[in-house]
C-alpha cells in the first residue's frame, strides 16, 4: 500500500460541483492499494499515518503527532499511485482491482476512525476534484514495502 500524506491547512473533495468532504488542519492522504495488499498492510499504514510526528512543537520542530495537534484526515483513493511509467503511457496492472482495493481503503478509513480521528473521504471510483492548501509544505511518501519486512 502507498500513501502520499500531505500536511494541510485545509483540503476538500468535490464531485459534480458539490463538496462532499472537507477538513481544516490535518492530513490529505492519497491512498493506493497494490494487487498483493491484505488487511495487514491496511492496518499498518493506518497506524503509520496516525502516528506521523510532523506537526511543529513549541520550538518549531516537527515532533507532534496528528492526534495531539488536533488534526483531521481526508483520505482519497488513488489507484494511479501504482502507475508503471516505464513507457510514456502509464500502466496500472499493479493497482488492485476495485473488489480488492475498496474494502482495504475502507479498512484504512475505519482504522483511522478507531484511533479517534475525524476522517473525511472522497467517493471510491468517482471523478473527484481535490483541493488543498499545503502547510510547510510537508509531504511524506509511505509504502508498506518499506516498513513491513
Amino acid at each position: 500500500m502507498r500513501a502520499v500524506v500531505t500536511r494541510v491547512l485545509s483540503a476538500s473533495v468535490t464531485i459534480d460541483g458539490k463538496t462532499v468532504s472537507s477538513i481544516d488542519k490535518g492530513f490529505l492522504v492519497l491512498l493506493g492499494v497494490h494487487n498483493d495488499d491484505k488487511e495487514e498492510q491496511a492496518i499498518k499504514i493506518a497506524d503509520k499515518i496516525c502516528g506521523l510526528r510532523v506537526f511543529e512543537d513549541e520550538n518549531g520542530k516537527m515532533n507532534i503527532n496528528p492526534k495531539d495537534a488536533g488534526a483531521k484526515l481526508l483520505i482519497v483513493s488513488q489507484f494511479t499511485l501504482y502507475a508503471d511509467c516505464s513507457s510514456r503511457r502509464p500502466g496500472f496492472t499493479d493497482a488492485a482491482r476495485p473488489e480488492i482495493s475498496e474494502p482495504l481503503y475502507e479498512l484504512v478509513v475505519s482504522e483511522c476512525r478507531k484511533r479517534g480521528f475525524e476522517v473525511g473521504t472522497g467517493q471510491f471510483g468517482a471523478d473527484m476534484k481535490v483541493e488543498s492548501v499545503n502547510d510547510g509544505p510537508v509531504t511524506i511518501l509511505l509504502d508498506t514495502k518499506d516498513f513491513m519486512r
